[in-house]
């Protein structure tokens, strides 16, 4: 027989630790819970003083919406936006991920399946709705701004993130709503750029992708790496400031990035583009190289949530182009729509199937929900292919056939890559992982038959095979840590050398260049097979080794990581540094070498900037950084590294991150066997309620 939930709730600590207690409220009783939780790391301290703060605003507030308050908090840790009442009653283990998997221990303590053993969602719903601290979305949001939880239907949010969620959806709507003016001669213009349409030929996605950004205010171009997400939006900005620039009123255009270094590549990137590109050099010198991160496009205030632009002083700009946009998080995307300016037009580019970003929400991936199978309706289709010539029959898309898909009418998803084209091993492993193919995935690594692909499995001794393969890489080809090292110490100006001399710039960009070579990947940050525990153990392996002349906190050749923006020292969350020793110039010491961190400028002309030690705050060593850290990035050899257990952040997207960061080859190692395909066989699931509202839940 179900026990109700006020009867397991003062039952819930009755264990020996807790047999003196005197009975509690049923409310206190929860958070002496909750403060169990936290102890075992179920959930953030900050989770359970969120519902310490509802309690003392409420203290009557019952113990349902005090625990599902926690739980709301506790998903948006794991990045999720709400809390699906529904979907946790019906598995809450797996919707929760509480315990955490490998958590052993957790039988000893109650589980929130066995707190929520007697409830339904409709009993939930109404508790809820009957609290003081939960505004009721249908009621049109206006307690909402009073209220510290919002239920929409069956999602129950914090107040702020139902505000960034319709922020998007009504400027998202907004912007589909409005169709731009097209040249009449876009047609041509397109076959300029692309050439004629042959007949029988693969359908040329770029130029559908853009085809569509030039009539409207929003668009998406969303595929893999090499599929010309790059080349395509050079070309757009191409087509639309051309009439632009032959009318006397060329387009303020600017580029962004999430991080320092995806700014860095994609300044580089389309430098190149601008540069290849046979358009009229008016044209071509309004097309802007210069990438900027996203937080010093907006202004970001330091120390605060703020931006110089928002709603009420707009950025100054015409078209904006934000790369690598599956890492904008949800309340980056409100503020990012809320500082642009109604006529001006944004174009997101990025890999649908990446990793979302490490904050709350996955907007890319849930704009993008309806890329792969296309959903034109039948005027987009024929439009396209009046303007640009390509067989739309042929593409296979599925068609929009009630005018229910107007964000897919926006979104063009790039299908033909040419960095790994279909002998790569590297990109027939990434496809596997894609579709969740864990068993082919498996075959292919095993098959040897792929000089891009290698494969290792720690057991026992072979745990020798690991720092071998830090260290040393594979064969002649594939570099690990040893290679920079070597650079660092063989090409290493002669010790009379000003400073000023561009020798040593050159030398510690070839340095920063020669890291770049190899790159350890990781799933988490804790534990023998992850961040903190590998950097530890690389070290002493390179010390052992005598490539590195210390082991202790700074020493030449540590990598580290930037963990936070530096706006002081132009430094952002992401860039990689090296710390070399140069002769100091000044003062007692002139001549004697220094410590310095050669960290990459990011401005695509190869400039360095050297930073005193003393001066960085946030960083970490980087022999070994997480995938989230390694987004944006690309090393030529990259191996990622599986923890023994299977963990809630093990999902096919991140092991496809992981895979892409790879431009020429790519290691998996394995602690123990069968984690891999547990880790593709998962997807993330991010819960938000941002589609629901356009249109494209099917």
């Amino acid at each position: 027989m179900k026990r109700s939930f006020s009867e397991i709730l003062p039952t819930a600590l009755s264990d020996d630790s807790l047999a003196e207690l005197t009975p509690l409220s049923r409310a206190a009783d929860l958070l002496l819970l909750l403060e169990r939780w936290v102890e075992r790391g179920w959930l953030r301290a900050l989770d359970k003083a969120f519902v310490a703060f509802l309690h003392e605003l409420d203290a009557e507030a019952d113990p349902l919406v005090l625990l599902a308050a926690a739980l709301t908090s506790h998903q948006l840790g794991h990045g999720h936006v709400c809390l699906d009442l529904f979907a946790t009653l019906q598995e809450p283990d797996f919707a929760l991920s509480l315990p955490p998997e490998g958590d052993v221990q957790g039988g000893a303590l109650l589980l929130p399946s066995q707190l929520l053993v007697a409830l339904d969602g409709e009993h939930w719903c109404r508790s809820l709705q009957a609290s003081s601290l939960v505004a009721l979305a249908d009621d049109g949001g206006i307690e909402a701004a009073q209220r510290p939880l919002v239920l929409s239907g069956r999602r129950l949010y914090l107040r702020r993130y139902w505000a960034y969620e319709r922020r998007i959806d009504e400027a998202l709507r907004r912007r589909l709503a409005e169709q731009e003016e097209t040249p009449d001669d876009l047609a041509q213009r397109l076959t300029a750029l692309f050439g004629a349409a042959a007949p029988g030929a693969r359908i040329d996605w770029q130029k559908l992708a853009c085809a569509l950004a030039t009539r409207g205010a929003f668009s998406i171009v969303t595929g893999g790496p090499g599929t010309g997400k790059t080349t395509t939006v050079v070309r757009l900005l191409a087509l639309l400031q051309a009439p632009a620039v032959a009318a006397g009123k060329p387009l303020r255009i600017r580029l962004a990035a999430p991080t320092g270094k995806a700014a860095a590549r994609l300044t580089e990137s389309i430098s190149a583009q601008v540069r290849s590109l046979e358009i009229d050099d008016g044209v071509r010198g309004k097309i802007p190289s210069e990438v900027t991160t996203v937080h010093r496009l907006l202004g970001s205030r330091p120390g605060t949530r703020h931006f110089r632009h928002h709603a009420g002083n707009r950025l100054p700009l015409d078209v904006l182009v934000v790369d690598e946009a599956s890492m904008i998080d949800l309340e980056m995307m409100a503020n990012l729509l809320d500082a642009l300016p109604d006529h001006a037009r944004l174009v997101l580019l990025g890999d649908k199937d990446q990793l979302a970003s490490v904050e709350a929400g996955a907007v890319l991936g849930d704009l993008c929900r309806d890329a792969e199978e296309g959903w034109y309706s039948a005027s987009t289709r024929d439009w396209l292919q009046a303007v640009s010539g390509e067989a739309m029959d042929a593409s296979g898309l599925r068609e929009d056939l009630d005018d229910s898909h107007p964000l897919a009418q926006q979104v063009v998803m790039l299908r033909h890559s040419r960095r790994f084209g279909e002998g790569s091993g590297i990109g027939q492993l990434a496809r596997l992982v894609n579709r969740q193919s864990a068993d082919e995935a498996r075959a292919l690594l095993a098959a040897g038959s792929h000089a891009d692909l290698f494969a290792l499995s720690l057991k026992g001794e072979q745990d020798k095979k690991f720092e071998r393969l830090v260290l040393d890489g594979q064969g002649s080809g594939p570099k690990g840590y040893r290679h920079y090292l070597g650079v660092l110490h063989s090409r290493r100006p002669d010790a009379a050398t000003d400073l000023a001399d561009a020798r040593w710039t050159d030398w510690a960009r070839t340095v920063l260049q020669a890291f770049d070579e190899f790159q350890l990947l990781c799933a988490v940050r804790k534990g023998p097979w992850g961040v903190e525990g590998l950097n530890q153990r690389i070290t002493t392996a390179l010390f052992a080794q005598r490539l590195i002349d210390s082991d202790q906190h700074w020493y030449e050749g540590r990598p580290v990581l930037m963990t936070r923006n530096d706006y002081g020292l132009g430094l952002m969350n992401g860039d990689i540094g090296i710390a070399l020793k140069l002769p100091e110039r000044d003062g007692p010491q002139a001549g004697q070498p220094v410590l310095r961190v050669a960290f990459p400028r990011n401005d695509g002309q190869g400039g360095v900037r050297f930073v005193l030690p003393s001066r960085l705050n946030d960083v970490e060593t980087v022999y070994a950084m997480t995938v989230h850290k390694s987004q944006g990035s690309e090393f030529a050899h990259t191996a990622l590294i599986l923890p023994q257990v299977l963990n809630p952040v093990l999902t096919k997207e991140l092991i496809y991150t992981g895979i892409t960061r790879a431009k020429d080859w790519f290691s998996l190692i394995e602690p123990r066997a069968g984690v891999f395909e547990e880790a593709v066989g998962r997807k993330v699931k991010r819960l938000s309620g941002l589609m629901l509202e356009l249109g494209a839940e099917h």
